[in-house]
């Protein structure tokens, strides 16, 4: 194996849900294809067609040439008409065409990374033009996919791997965003501390702390005096994370404690992916 060690956890975590995908939707009706998911504007077409797309631009295949429709309603930013690309190219294909690429794609991929040899620190190509190291790259990769896997799962009501190794790079890739949430999003006070305490499949303690000039930073320390404390469980903490649910929608499945104005601020604006 030439891949770099510190690569491995996340080309581990790629394989694992990438293959549940494909177990998932491999058994599926042409009309389930079209069936909508907790993503804004996509289907389980569309989701699997992104996590096809995506893939193939890490094995250096050209970007398609297609113009969107305007009438997506979804589609907002540069960043979403970047990725819906990839999606829209294959929004007629049929559920053999589909399959059949994904795991060809798969194929593909796993040859890649098995033969992949490049320093984690190696600039490679990302969205938009820019660059990222390839480590980078294959974390989000590893992120992406999961949290894809579990959107499938969600609209095709077959849960499960909440605590695969793709859950564990999302926990540490959403806890990165937490600070931001607190500290400038909800504008919670200098000098001060919130707490979460995730139960689940995947179980953690963590507190965000402001600073005298109000810059936040996490750690697994607990706090005495924090000024909110929130008990959730995993499934709803990555959701809300994720964009994929809104605070109002699961707010009986968070327990919250201490100043309620600023937890309902952090809660709203929770979410941490684009």
């Amino acid at each position: 194996m030439s891949l770099h060690p510190s690569l491995q956890n996340y080309a581990d975590a790629w394989t694992h849900s990438v293959e549940a995908i494909s177990e998932l939707v491999s058994p599926l009706a042409e009309g389930e294809w079209n069936w909508a998911t907790p993503c804004p504007g996509w289907s389980v077409r569309d989701i699997v067609s992104h996590v096809i797309g995506l893939d193939c631009e890490m094995l250096g295949d050209p970007r398609p040439i297609h113009t969107l429709p305007r009438d997506l309603y979804h589609v907002r930013t540069e960043g979403q008409r970047y990725m819906e690309m990839q999606v829209d190219v294959r929004r007629h294909h049929t559920a053999p065409e589909m399959t059949s690429e994904l795991e060809y794609t798969i194929i593909r991929r796993t040859r890649q990374l098995r033969n992949e040899s490049r320093e984690p620190s190696t600039k490679i190509r990302g969205p938009l033009g820019s660059e990222q190291t390839l480590e980078m790259a294959m974390r989000l990769r590893a992120f992406d996919v999961w949290v894809h896997e579990q959107d499938l799962r969600t609209t095709l009501r077959k849960p499960g791997n909440l605590d695969s190794p793709g859950a564990y790079v999302a926990r540490d890739l959403l806890l990165q965003g937490l600070p931001k949430v607190v500290a400038e999003k909800a504008g919670a006070p200098v000098n001060s501390a919130v707490v979460f305490d995730v139960s689940g499949p995947v179980e953690f303690l963590r507190t965000v702390r402001l600073d005298a000039d109000g810059k936040g930073t996490v750690d697994g320390a607990p706090s005495l005096g924090p000024l909110a404390t929130f008990g959730l469980d995993w499934e709803t903490y990555f959701r809300l994370a994720c964009g994929r649910v809104t605070y109002a929608s699961v707010a009986d499945r968070v327990k919250v404690e201490g100043d309620h104005e600023l937890a309902d601020a952090i809660l709203r604006n929770f979410a941490v992916t684009p």
